[in-house]
């Protein structure tokens, strides 16, 4: 077995695994919400602003603004968490004021989801990637293994 592959092998995995782990939690998440989270109106209170600064370049950053929404709970707990998933813009329909409908775990409130805000596709993304690149390199390496 070629020792240069065998060194650049582990990096497919240590780039793939992280992604395949952040994806499926992801998908799990949206999942167990779909199937046991209870749905309440609520209203977007304001929006938490982040910037990010590019490592390497002191003039680009971007700006994230992740909506807070505040409701009732069924018990009658106030709720008002902001949303874990930021846009680089307000979405129509998500501004201050906006009312909207989250989804929330009634055991612990804060894991909840703003429908219409917060993407499907990043974790479907993520899981398959990660998916090739760690099944990929796995299978790779198996068969060099073999093969030697």
């Amino acid at each position: 077995m070629d020792s240069k592959w065998l060194t650049l092998a582990p990096l497919p995995l240590i780039l793939g695994t992280p992604l395949l782990l952040i994806g499926v939690y992801g998908l799990r998440r949206a999942r167990k919400l779909r199937r046991t989270g209870v749905t309440a109106n609520a209203r977007i209170v304001r929006h938490v602003v982040r910037r990010y600064k590019s490592k390497g370049s002191k003039s680009t950053a971007s700006t994230a603004y992740h909506p807070v929404a505040a409701w009732t709970a069924q018990d009658g707990r106030t709720c008002e968490y902001e949303s874990w998933f930021g846009r680089g813009a307000v979405k129509n329909g998500f501004g201050l004021g906006a009312r909207v409908m989250v989804r929330y775990d009634p055991e612990a409130p804060d894991r909840f989801t703003i429908e219409g805000w917060e993407p499907k596709i990043p974790y479907r993304v993520l899981t398959t990637v990660g998916a090739v690149l760690t099944v990929g390199t796995v299978t790779v390496l198996i068969v060099q293994l073999l093969a030697f």
